[in-house]
């Protein structure tokens, strides 16, 4: 008992040296929900998460800005001032998901350096946490948020939380119709399968990971659609887009749930909600939605389709790019989620 006693002792000791070791970065209370995100000064932030306390959350990190907005049911409840990398340890522009969560996480490359609220978005070492905020891209590469922000934000997100990262921020506007996960037209009429040829084929291995938020990938350059469940490759099948015309990237997240009737792989746009999201690159599509008869040139296998649906869960994510897919990258500055822990 003794030995238990001074081992808790020892425990609380431990934190408290913690703690008192680590910085308190930004505001320590929200600016009044009414202000501006423009007129925020560094290290300031808003929040007001009770105005929608359910639903499916995204960030958007605004890197021209310096700015990251939080969205909850696809309604903003949260914008700050952040720091990202600077010169030679830029942050990547991409699609990412939450793959770790650590409250009071040190790094393990710059000095054990405290990294307080940290989620993992790559096991590279780019990771959102509280952090110094200059007003200014200062960071090795990860996005420094006020302390506040990071915590308020640490006990709301979920694993696997989708996070986009990009050169502008773009409002996320709501469309009631994928358009770009099964062949449909411009009223939502799935069109008949068209045969694929002989040597396309499919994979499908949802048990690999069993639960968790899907995010879905469909490259014009690999001729591949793939799907992730919390961040784990669960299914992948070849593609063929029709046209030499480009498709375009997109990002669509589910906030209203797929319908429930026999044929789920129907998009239903009276029960399905996305909400598009832009990305660094492509800032000429700001403000554009994707054309719902984009779907006319994209050959799915019916069957893959068919089980894509049946695991799609709010959250969802589908990202259409026309890039040439690889284990990590999408090009030189479009990452895509990869949640394959290094071996070592």
């Amino acid at each position: 008992m003794r030995a238990l006693l001074l081992a808790a002792v020892c425990g609380l000791l431990f934190v408290d040296v913690f703690a008192a070791s680590v910085p308190v970065w930004g505001a320590r209370e929200p600016m009044p929900a009414d202000t501006p995100v423009a007129a925020l000064k560094r290290g300031q932030f808003i929040w007001y998460a009770n105005a929608v306390p359910d639903g499916p959350m995204l960030m958007v990190v605004s890197l021209n800005e310096q700015r990251a907005y939080v969205y909850r049911n696809g309604v903003l409840i949260g914008a700050t001032t952040v720091s990202t990398g600077r010169k030679g340890h830029e942050t990547p522009t991409g699609v990412f998901t939450i793959l770790q969560k650590d409250k009071d996480h040190r790094s393990t490359i710059y000095d054990s350096a405290p990294m307080p609220y940290m989620q993992r978005l790559t096991w590279g070492g780019v990771a959102l946490h509280a952090g110094g905020l200059p007003g200014y891209p200062e960071s090795h590469g990860c996005v420094h948020l006020p302390s506040e922000f990071a915590r308020l934000l640490f006990e709301m997100s979920t694993m696997g939380m989708t996070v986009v990262i990009a050169a502008e921020a773009e409002a996320p506007s709501r469309v009631t119709h994928p358009g770009l996960v099964t062949p449909v037209d411009s009223k939502g009429r799935v069109l008949p399968h068209r045969p694929l040829q002989e040597s396309e084929s499919l994979r499908w291995q949802p048990e690999l990971s069993p639960t968790g938020p899907v995010s879905i990938v469909l490259s014009r350059g690999s001729g591949r659609v793939i799907v992730y469940r919390a961040g784990i490759e669960i299914g992948r099948a070849r593609v063929v887009f029709r046209g030499p015309e480009p498709i375009g990237t997109h990002v669509l997240t589910l906030v209203a749930g797929p319908g429930s009737s026999a044929q789920r792989f129907v998009p239903q746009p009276d029960r399905q909600h996305w909400i598009r999201v832009g990305l660094a690159g492509h800032e000429d599509e700001k403000g554009r939605e994707p054309e719902p008869v984009a779907a006319d040139r994209i050959d799915i296998p019916e069957e893959f389709v068919r089980r894509v649906f049946d695991v799609l869960t709010l959250g969802a994510t589908v990202l259409v790019t026309d890039e040439t897919i690889t284990p990590q990258t999408t090009g030189p500055s479009l990452d895509v989620i990869n949640a394959d822990a290094p071996e070592s």
